[in-house]
């Protein structure tokens, strides 16, 4: 039996079959997350409890507000998924066994960590390192955490770390990176994307696998993050480049868009400026600069308890004055058109457009990507 003589009554179980089908995966996936946020709970809040326990408790408002934006990035998350921005298996890439396994490491550093805390030691860094090669803001355990940013054990507990404080959805706020980008190079054989501040790679892996035909470029200040994120990259086509994001070491208008990821809210104000002025200069006219970090005052201001109590607990010297500098309104002193600022849970995703007709500034001496 041909299409044109079939059983229009076969046709509507099929249809019925494919939206089970979807709606068995959505129970899947909201049952994955709400298991692993759940499961976060209780020791998360244990941890903040001891690092700073005259710190203002959540009420049951704020828990509720939390919730609702919960849901919403569930729901955004799926259906970029539906719009084709990027492939299913993302839903389902949390390793959670390799970082499982790294918690025994995690709970023996436990003590070190909650010392640091209560000392209030921001400067414990590995002997042996020339602190002249970093800038002085880049010299401190953010988040307490051992090492700072250079060490290689700090490089291999930073994701399970990161995904433990965001109860499992740190993936997923940086997932909404990749609509905009796709957006961006659509249509286009080869082209070109740097996230700056990579860290591990952990997006650039999730890029990859939304854009295979991209090329990808990463640039990160840590020798030992840099090297985590050439284990987790091995077989994709990144280059990694080990260099200060305030003074990129690329020409001018080389890349399709520019990336970050959990940069700006650890910079103080005038590295913020040298920052963004640089992802201009390296992207082509018409280009875009996603940008994903913390939630700031002016769209989340609902969230100012825990914004500001995020701060209090772990070590984050420039967020306080992240938090009342919109990053749009930079963006627009740095020449960028603003296209949109959306808040995804305690995240926010801002997209900037470089103008069409942009003129050059200055870095033409620095070297071309081949």
């Amino acid at each position: 039996m041909d299409s044109l003589s079939a059983d229009p009554r076969d046709v509507s179980v099929d249809r019925r079959a494919a939206g089970a089908g979807v709606s068995l995966d959505r129970l899947r996936y909201r049952a994955q997350h709400y298991g692993l946020t759940a499961s976060l709970a209780i020791p998360g809040r244990l941890l903040n409890l001891l690092l700073s326990p005259r710190q203002r408790r959540v009420d049951g408002v704020m828990l509720a507000t939390l919730q609702r934006r919960y849901d919403e990035l569930l729901e955004r998350d799926l259906d970029n998924v539906a719009r084709g921005y990027y492939p299913r298996e993302l839903l389902y890439q949390f390793p959670l066994l390799d970082y499982l396994r790294q918690l025994p490491e995690a709970v023996a550093d436990l003590p070190r960590f909650l010392w640091r805390s209560f000392r209030g030691q921001h400067d414990a860094l590995p002997r042996g390192i020339d602190r002249r090669r970093y800038p002085r803001y880049y010299l401190r355990t953010f988040h307490w955490q051992t090492d700072g940013w250079l060490s290689e054990r700090s490089a291999r507990l930073y994701d399970a770390s990161v995904e433990f404080l965001f109860g499992g959805t740190a993936d997923i706020m940086r997932r909404m990176v990749i609509p905009p980008v796709v957006e961006t190079v659509r249509g286009r054989a080869r082209p070109r994307v740097l996230d700056i501040a990579c860290g591990t790679g952990r997006f650039l892996l999730q890029l990859h696998r939304a854009l295979p035909h991209a090329r990808l470029y990463g640039l990160d200040m840590s020798g030992p993050y840099l090297k985590r994120a050439s284990q987790l990259l091995a077989g994709t086509e990144t280059s990694l480049i080990a260099d200060n994001a305030e003074a990129i070491p690329l020409a001018d208008e080389q890349f399709d868009a520019v990336t970050s990821v959990f940069l700006f809210h650890e910079l103080p104000a005038d590295a913020r400026r040298r920052v963004m002025r640089e992802a201009w200069r390296v992207l082509v006219p018409g280009g875009r600069f996603v940008v994903c970090d913390s939630a700031q005052l002016s769209d989340s201001g609902e969230l100012e308890t825990v914004l500001y109590g995020f701060p209090a607990t772990y070590h984050e010297p420039y967020y306080k004055g992240y938090l009342r500098s919109d990053l749009a309104d930079l963006m627009r002193v740095c020449g960028f058109e603003v296209e949109h600022s959306t808040p995804h849970l305690v995240s926010k995703v801002v997209v900037g457009r470089k103008p069409p007709r942009a003129r050059r500034r200055t870095g033409a001496a620095r070297r071309k990507i081949a």
